[in-house]
């Protein structure tokens, strides 16, 4: 994980994106095929994003997708400690981020797993526990923006300005985490958590002024409504536009993908390289 977090820390050595692959132990994530509901369906899809050449996954017991239905503290534990046995005995030197609010899901885990990233859709807004617990295990933290609950997000979308918006938000979010002693920071704009798909395209299309922060940014957008909305069509049939998004994404500034589909993720990267000059 030392690499990785060198890496992270200096875009000049870092001209290729990380790819996140995403494990989903919920059984009601928005995209069915990425749900895995058996140690068997765990093994498989990380077997597979082995194969395709992952560079960390990132592990959700808990759905929060708009109007879902917040697990439990115990189902969360449960599934997360599952998955995590089974990730550390096929990958054991794979990075690993734990995509929680929850402070005591973290402690726990690290008690019996060691170090991981903590993936924060609420950036400590959820759980006054959190800062002071990721400061004090000294774990690197992704911090992404949203606005209220799943049962809630959708009708807090109104901003003087989306894009300088979540840029003050997180901005807020850095000094507080760096004065926390949280020195590994990953900035998130959370694509889809209180946007519309206007607002989720203005994002995209702006998205280099959040490069000023100066922190690892990470992007979120694999099969999302802001794709498959306004092509009438399902989660299942937009890979291509995902990809799509994934090239401009990259060429905007991200520096970590966070995606369904690690094979074709992979191809967007190594093209992205040529399409800077990068690669020769």
């Amino acid at each position: 994980m030392d690499h990785k977090k060198r890496t992270m820390n200096n875009k000049k050595h870092f001209p290729t994106p990380l790819i996140m692959g995403i494990i989903n132990t919920t059984p009601d994530s928005f995209y069915p095929p990425s749900r895995c509901q058996s140690e068997r369906e765990l093994t498989t899809r990380i077997e597979q994003m082995l194969a395709d050449h992952v560079d960390w996954l990132d592990i959700g017991g808990c759905s929060t997708r708009p109007d879902s239905t917040t697990a439990t503290e115990n189902e969360e534990w449960q599934r997360l400690d599952t998955a995590m046995h089974i990730i550390r005995t096929h990958a054991p030197h794979l990075p690993i981020s734990i995509d929680t609010f929850r402070a005591r899901i973290v402690r726990r885990l690290y008690n019996k797993y060691g170090t991981f990233t903590v993936n924060d859709i609420s950036a400590g807004d959820d759980d006054q526990e959190m800062i002071p617990t990721v400061a004090q295990l000294q774990l690197p933290y992704i911090a992404m923006h949203k606005r209220g609950t799943p049962q809630t997000m959708t009708h807090l979308t109104h901003y003087t300005d989306v894009v300088h918006d979540i840029k003050n938000y997180l901005q807020h979010k850095l000094t507080t985490l760096h004065n926390a002693g949280i020195h590994t920071v990953i900035i998130d704009p959370g694509f889809g958590f209180a946007k519309t798909t206007t607002q989720n395209y203005t994002l995209l299309r702006r998205l280099h002024e959040l490069t000023t922060l100066n922190a690892p940014l990470l992007i979120g957008i694999s099969r999302k409504k802001m794709l498959w909305e306004p092509l009438h069509s399902q989660p299942a049939d937009v890979l291509c536009a995902t990809s799509a998004l994934h090239l401009q994404a990259i060429l905007q500034g991200a520096t970590i993908l966070r995606v369904h589909d690690v094979k074709e993720a992979r191809q967007i990267t190594t093209l992205a390289a040529y399409l800077r000059g990068d690669k020769q």
